[in-house]
């Protein structure tokens, strides 16, 4: 029987590689689905059924465009649900520019507009206090609705 899990949940939406690549170019203004899987190397159809499944779970959503003389086309944004994924994404970056940046540093630094600092992911409590490494628990929560702990099929981001 699968775990009631949160992140194999949120792992169905995004835990692929071209998924959180494709997220990765959005966040940076990449819109258009050429650019994204230029910026990404991703394969052509894979990128389809990853930004297919990426709109589907209201992380992304499809918006017209038209340049001049052209086709009516479509571009990908961020939805609210996507953009509560940033600091998903700035964890990863601040992750990997630790422990796996080659000799001449992280490629891409992440920046406040307001004051030009670096940006950062921190964990803290409800209370606003930051923790320390070990300075939290992970601790499982009853559901009366669904005490088998199955994740949900068809389970949805959307709102």
């Amino acid at each position: 029987m699968a775990r009631n899990c949160s992140v194999a949940a949120a792992l169905q939406v995004i835990g692929e590689q071209w998924a959180l690549l494709a997220l990765r170019e959005v966040f940076m203004g990449v819109r258009r689905f050429d650019a994204i899987q230029e910026a990404t190397g991703a394969p052509r159809a894979v990128l389809v059924r990853r930004l297919r499944t990426l709109v589907e779970a209201g992380v992304l959503e499809l918006h017209d465009y038209r340049e001049p003389g052209s086709r009516t086309r479509q571009e990908y944004r961020l939805t609210e649900v996507g953009r509560e994924l940033q600091p998903v994404i700035t964890a990863l970056m601040q992750w990997g520019d630790k422990h796996l940046a080659g000799p001449g540093g992280p490629p891409l630094s992440v920046l406040h507009a307001d004051c030009g600092a670096p940006v950062r992911a921190v964990l803290c409590c409800a209370d606003g206090h930051q923790l320390a490494d070990t300075g939290w628990e992970i601790s499982p929560v009853v559901n009366r609705q669904n005490p088998s702990g199955a994740i949900p099929s068809g389970a949805s981001l959307k709102q």
